[in-house]
């Protein structure tokens, strides 16, 4: 072997770096100890909430302060946490969700609301035809805009863009095709801000190794927060548009009379023929005085249907100027939805005084005790408030002058100072609303006019919720809702327990592999193990180095590596064996087995290499990470099989002349094989076609059990105290769901994974927690008493039930997901059979293997399709099972390409054999090969199958398929397939 001492050299200083990049973890874990050890001692060990706050006490004491010495430098907590192996969501609890820019609220935004019913009609088309269609919402606008329009109305209308915010772009003589590159210009720029305002939000959010990127020019932003548990808190800092307001209010004083009409017209709307009065029994809602205007109950009429505004909307009638407040009412949560019904009836809002007919009904931003305070903002014609937030210059979270509940602290530039001062001197003794996304967050009463541009917002926040309030304003408003499309969210529980399984699958799997080469090789075996451990240290380091992130599926795609890494080792030894039964001497086989195996060992990495990118390029979230994994898994495990383990060979061979590749027991296995492959190809066919007419005759009866990622909805894993049965819950959610969810056991008895698609095609905040209190409510009898909604929708409690894990797919990123998939697969296909034509210059080897890679598809999902109803497993059909049929072709293709490179290797040598001769003797000579790399693989695969988390058990069951369907191709469909068409071609030829 060539320059052995550079790559001596570069193995070594690999390691080091490895060991250094892997260090930090190991260090930062020691600081995370030492958190737990100082909270256990300060606090009891059952109290789970104070544990928590005294380790964050501990971990911000040292977050810049000295933890690690290595003496040429120091690092601090907050170095060494950032420079650790960042695990995935999966790993360590968290969120991962994909937000959608509304490029419809952009359009509104730019057209300033524009209400031309052509606009507003091609809006709408849009928006439906866009759950159908992979075109991007701004080209269906075009489309359904000149359909709706028929020529009549031009983008460049004044009623539509040709306005006055965009005067200086587009005026009213311009074509729509002049128009078009402008508002593409004006979108592209707003989803720009857009992923700005929210990259701001994320990295003031607090969680340590955030992810947050573009996807593409599709207006979708991917973000990840590891170890993010408030899930509530993330939603709305993601979603919340920031538009900060400041408004003039009216008081409980100007509008009680309009209530009053308010409540009466409504009763008469509602066909009560009777109006009576307010009973004495209500009196702590609404005063005694009231009863003098109302009259008197009368007891045959209930109070509910003869005031159907009063019954829910507590109105603070004054009863003095003391009693005159900017909050006109209260109201239950519940309630809120009917009472903004009532009062946005025409019969209603035509009760307003002229002087008050723009006022604006808004909502307080917090309940309290599931009461919110009702209020009543001045608005105008155009709906424009007198100060925007735009004029923040600055904001922060501080405490009140008591320095005991928070507030947010703002500073506006030179225009708000102004415009604040004007405001406040023209309402001193009267209020002023501070108004964000539409909600009231406080509107106290002016006692001076304030001229130095500072002010505050108070209201009953947490010190978290001021911080996020404070974020949001310095980040600045987002220029459209930014909408969750896809979310993925995992307990720290469920994460830990899927760290614990993954590690134990892990290791078993190691172990398994170094006993077997040792077991089968000997000594040689054993220096295979030193390469493999080095192969694992380099994975894991290289991962850390380059900042990628470890998921489940990524631990799955190292130990498969680790199981395909043997393979190169087993080419290059059987071929060191064949040299020395030709009785060379050992140096010479050793040169020879390394040099003849590299030729197939290059073929069959770089065909899973390239499965791995086609992977990278069209996967996302887990099925990313596990192409990441694989790809590096298998860059290395090139370098640590060709060189270290060729390194330590020919060290031991210096020392000692004697070195065995077998062991007494494993001597003379697949020795001496002729087996006539091709002779039992047509019984390979006749068994190969009888399972995949009964699969293809299941997928088009039974078909897939298509996961969320595919068909969109909501999955919810909920984990209870007792065993369940999955049909009983389903009952017991149908009527919450107006129909029943989709409920089946998820690992253990006690586990379930429940999917609904309830108004999937409604997003925010209100929506998720709605749906989750539902799925409490119809669960809840199931639950142990003293179970709060708030501990099952997170999963913290003691007993570490309630909801584990959610997962949410909207319908338009499932059409596309599915369409990645699609190109996925045809995508690699195509790149592998270009890749084998140019390898071995013949179409019949680019057939073969594809036609064998497509057999194996088929029949790993035909096996789905018939057994997803009977496995004890789940067996759904996502970004997860794409990933492990990507895998099988990959591995497939690895089989496939071994053999097909001896097959070249005999027609070079032996040029007058005939072709079935050169392909059986091919075959049986790549046969020891082929066994002891599936098996071994296969091996490694069980122990994950049966060690693993539940979440990954249908994702190795389809590579354990993939695995057994892919060898027996690789031997009785890719090679004779070869062989019949180079047959008939030849035949051809002749005649």
């Amino acid at each position: 072997m060539q320059n052995k001492g550079i790559i001596r050299l570069f193995a070594i200083v690999l390691s080091v770096v490895c060991l250094y990049q892997l260090s930090f973890t190991w260090f930062a874990k020691n600081v995370e100890n030492d958190a737990v050890i100082y909270a256990e001692s300060k606090a009891d060990a059952s109290d789970q909430d104070a544990l928590a706050v005294l380790e964050k006490e501990y971990l911000d004491s040292v977050s810049n302060t000295p933890v690690v010495n290595l003496g040429f430098t120091e690092f601090t907590y907050n170095d060494v946490k950032e420079k650790e192996i960042n695990l995935g969501l999966d790993l360590k609890g968290g969120i991962n969700a994909i937000l959608e820019v509304s490029v419809r609220d952009i359009l509104i935004g730019l057209s300033n609301e524009s209400k031309n019913p052509v606009f507003n009609e091609a809006l709408n088309n849009a928006t439906a035809a866009q759950k159908n269609s992979d075109k991007d919402y701004l080209q269906l606008f075009y489309e359904a805009f000149e359909a709706a329009s028929k020529g009549s109305v031009k983008l460049s209308d004044p009623s539509i863009f040709g306005n006055k915010s965009l005067k200086d772009k587009i005026n009213f003589k311009m074509s729509d095709e002049e128009v078009k590159p402008i508002l593409e210009q004006e979108v592209k720029g707003s989803i720009g801000t857009a992923f700005e305002v929210l990259r701001s939000r994320i990295d003031r959010f607090g969680v340590t190794q955030p992810n947050i990127q573009r996807i593409g020019e599709s207006g979708r932003i991917l973000i990840e927060l590891p170890g993010a548990k408030d899930i509530d808190r993330v939603r709305k800092l993601l979603q919340s548009t920031a538009e900060l307001q400041f408004w003039e209010v009216y008081t409980n004083q100007d509008l009680a009379q309009f209530f009053l009409s308010a409540n009466t017209k409504l009763a008469e709307i509602l066909k009560v023929d009777e109006i009576t009065a307010v009973s004495k029994d209500s009196t702590e809602v609404i005063d005694d005085e009231i009863d003098d205007l109302l009259g008197e109950v009368k007891d045959s009429v209930s109070f509910e249907t003869t005031n159907p505004l009063f019954s829910k909307l507590f109105v603070r009638f004054p009863q003095s100027q003391n009693d005159i407040s900017s909050i006109l009412a209260t109201a239950s949560v519940k309630d809120t939805a009917v009472i903004n019904e009532y009062l946005s009836m025409k019969e209603v809002r035509s009760l307003l005084p002229s002087e008050l007919r723009y006022a604006k009904f808004a909502w307080d931003a917090k309940s309290n005790n599931d009461f919110i305070n009702f209020y009543a903002l001045k608005s105008n014609r155009n709906d424009e408030a007198p100060i925007q937030g735009d004029v923040i210059s600055d904001a922060s979270q501080v405490f009140d002058q008591l320095g005991a509940n928070p507030e947010v602290s703002m500073t506006m530039n030179s225009k708000g100072t102004k415009q604040w001062a004007k405001m406040t001197t023209a309402n001193v003794g009267k209020f002023v609303a501070v108004v964000l996304d539409d909600y009231v967050y406080s509107a106290p009463r002016v006692n001076d006019a304030i001229t130095t541009g500072r002010t505050s917002i108070m209201g009953q926040f947490t010190i978290d919720e001021a911080q996020d309030l404070a974020n949001a304003l310095k980040s600045g408003k987002l220029p459209a809702a930014a909408k969750i499309i896809q979310s993925d969210v995992v307990g720290p529980s469920l994460g830990q327990e899927a760290i614990d399984s993954g590690t134990y699958s892990f290791i078993i799997a190691l172990v398994i592999v170094l006993l077997w080469m040792v077991f089968y090789y000997g000594k040689a075996g054993l220096f295979s193990d030193i390469a493999l451990a080095l192969n694992i240290l380099f994975i894991f380091g290289v991962l850390t180095s380059f900042g990628a992130v470890l998921t489940l599926p990524g631990i799955a795609g190292i130990v498969l590596t680790i199981g395909m890494s043997v393979d190169a080792n087993v080419l290059i030894y059987e071929r060191i064996k064949e040299e020395l039964d030709k009785g060379k001497g050992l140096k010479e086989s050793i040169n020879d087995g390394f040099g003849g195996a590299l030729s197939s060992i290059l073929d069959a990495n770089i065909t899973t290499l390239l499965t791995g990118i086609i992977l990278y390029i069209f996967g996302t979230g887990p099925v990313k990470g596990f192409a990441t994994t694989l790809m590096i898994g298998i860059i290395t495990s090139l370098f640590s099989a060709i060189f270290i383990t060729r390194l330590l060979i020919e060290w031991y061979v210096r020392k000692s002349s004697h070195l065995t590749f077998n062991t007494s027991i494993t001597k003379n296995w697949f020795k001496n094989i002729n087996i006539d492959f091709l002779k039992k190809r047509k019984m390979a066919y006749m068994i190969s076609g009888i399972i995949l007419i009964i699969g293809l005759g299941s997928l088009f009866t039974n078909g897939l059990n298509y996961g969320v990622d595919f068909k969109g909805g909501r999955t919810y894993t909920v984990r209870f105290v007792d065993n369940v049965r999955p049909p009983e819950i389903a009952n017991s959610l149908k009527d919450a769901f107006e129909s029943s969810p989709e409920v089946k056991t998820f690992g253990s008895a006690n586990q379930l994974k429940i999917t609904t698609k309830y108004r999937i095609d409604d997003y925010g905040v209100e929506v998720e927690d709605e749906i989750r209190q539902l799925l409490y409510t119809g669960v809840k009898s199931y639950l142990p008493e003293g179970i709060s909604y708030d501990q099952f929708k997170e999963g913290e409690n003691d007993l570490n039930i309630g909801i584990m894990e959610f997962y949410m797919v909207g319908p338009t990123i499932a059409d596309d997901i599915k369409q990645a998939a699609f190109w996925a697969i045809i995508g690699s296909l195509i790149v592998v059979f270009i890749y084998i034509l140019i390898r071995f210059r013949k179409w019949q080897f680019s057939l073969g293997a594809v036609a064998a890679v497509f057999h194996d598809v088929l029949i790993v999902l035909s096996i789905f399709s018939l057994f997803y109803k009977v496995l004890p497993f789940d067996m759904e059909i996502g970004q997860s099972f794409i990933a492990a049929i990507l895998t099988v072709v990959g591995y497939s293709l690895n089989d496939t390409v071994v053999i097909f490179d001896r097959i070249r290797e005999f027609t070079a040598k032996h040029p007058m054999w005939e072709n079935a001769r050169t392909v059986n003797t091919a075959l049986s000579s790549t046969l020891g090969r082929t066994i002891n790399t599936s098996l071994t693989t296969l091996i490694v695969l069980l122990a994950i199958f049966l060690f693993g988390g539940d979440s990954i058990k249908g994702f190795m069951f389809a590579l354990i398929v993939g695995v057994i369907v892919g060898t027996y191709s690789s031997l009785f469909i890719a090679s004779p397939i070869m062989f019949d068409t180079t047959e008939k071609l030849e035949k051809r030829k002749k005649s």
